[in-house]
């Protein structure tokens, strides 16, 4: 019993030294390869524990697919938001026909290249929400399965 403890102690130290490790070597990565390991790390959730838990995750404010000013949100294939940790009034709502402030309909781009190619990226003008200012986003997006991961950085 002794040797199952213990051996449970190791594992458990194990497993948090390498969530912390993880966590450094993505901190020291650029913007765009942040945003593209938390979609990644978002679509391993999502087929190791179902969408229903991976939407779920997403919509949490302070939940695992936010880091620093990163944050992971969803579309439907149809363009309707299905997860967003931050702007919950958005869940619901189609937003294909909205365009970023110079008119680019960047979600309508995003949706059909990931129909068509299965990931990649988008460049639009959109609000930063820590510095309220609108700059230069690029979004990394994925499809799986019925949806499309995103994450954006500044």
């Amino acid at each position: 019993m002794k040797r199952v403890f213990a051996a449970g102690m190791i594992l458990s130290f194990v497993m948090l030294c390498g969530y912390v490790f993880a966590e450094e070597a993505r901190e020291k990565l650029s913007p765009k390869a942040q945003a593209k390991a938390l979609v990644e790390s978002a679509e391993e959730f999502f087929m190791a524990n179902g969408k229903e838990k991976a939407i779920e995750e997403i919509n949490k404010p302070e939940g695992k697919f936010i880091i620093g000013d990163f944050y992971v949100f969803a579309y439907d294939l149809k363009g309707v938001v299905i997860a967003h940790p931050y702007r919950r009034s958005l869940i619901g709502k189609n937003v294909l026909n909205e365009a970023d402030s110079r008119g680019k309909y960047f979600r309508r781009e995003i949706i059909e290249r990931a129909k068509k190619q299965g990931e990649g990226w988008v460049e639009y003008r959109y609000k930063n929400p820590t510095t309220r200012k609108e700059k230069l986003k690029t979004t990394y997006f994925k499809k799986v399965d019925d949806i499309v991961i995103c994450c954006g950085a500044y």
